[in-house]
């Protein structure tokens, strides 16, 4: 097995490429060691020293590490935890927990707004998300306001705010005249 890694735009995360499908579908995020539970994958990889969060994609898996740890110190382990994983044949995320889209559920009024900024999400910045190892995800919506909640690589990212107010926004309020403006919420 040969796990391919790529830098981030976020220096603290780095995206791991297994070769081999991570999630059939949607996303997972791991913020921190207790919500790895029903994750064997990230439970390994949390055993490394030094990381501190897990996000996996359809193909990829983004690692966080802290800002007193340095990459050539635990990407060996990292990529031990990955390969070791895989050798076990355990899945990614045990039981039901897999496969869901991330969005938060809205309904009333503003339901087909909702809808539409779900549909945006889905099929332009998701993918564009996804290809520096995270993703964004609907949070909720409220008087003009849209709310995402940013996953992997995107979580913490120095360019984050950038991507969010010049991309996202801009968007958002090109094709959704109702949209005012995009806030990020911590998770």
């Amino acid at each position: 097995m040969f796990i391919q890694t790529e830098s981030t735009p976020n220096p603290a995360t780095l995206k791991f490429l297994p070769g081999q499908t991570v999630l059939e579908t949607g996303t997972a995020d791991f913020p921190s060691k207790d919500s790895a539970g029903k994750s064997p994958l990230a439970t390994r990889i949390y055993a490394v020293s030094g990381v501190s969060g897990v996000f996996f994609g359809n193909d990829f898996i983004t690692v966080t590490k802290t800002d007193e740890t340095d990459w050539d110190h635990i990407k060996p382990s990292v990529l031990g935890a990955i390969m070791e994983h895989y050798q076990s044949g355990q899945p990614a995320i045990e039981g039901d927990a897999a496969g869901a889209s991330g969005h938060a559920e809205h309904t009333g009024e503003d339901a087909e707004i909702v809808g539409q900024i779900k549909e945006l999400l889905d099929t332009r910045v998701r993918p564009a998300v996804a290809q520096d190892g995270g993703d964004i995800t609907f949070h909720g919506f409220d008087r003009g306001i849209v709310y995402l909640h940013m996953q992997g690589a995107c979580a913490g990212c120095p360019s984050s705010t950038l991507t969010l107010k010049m991309g996202i926004e801009n968007l958002l309020r090109h094709y959704i005249p109702e949209v005012i403006e995009v806030r990020p919420v911590a998770a």
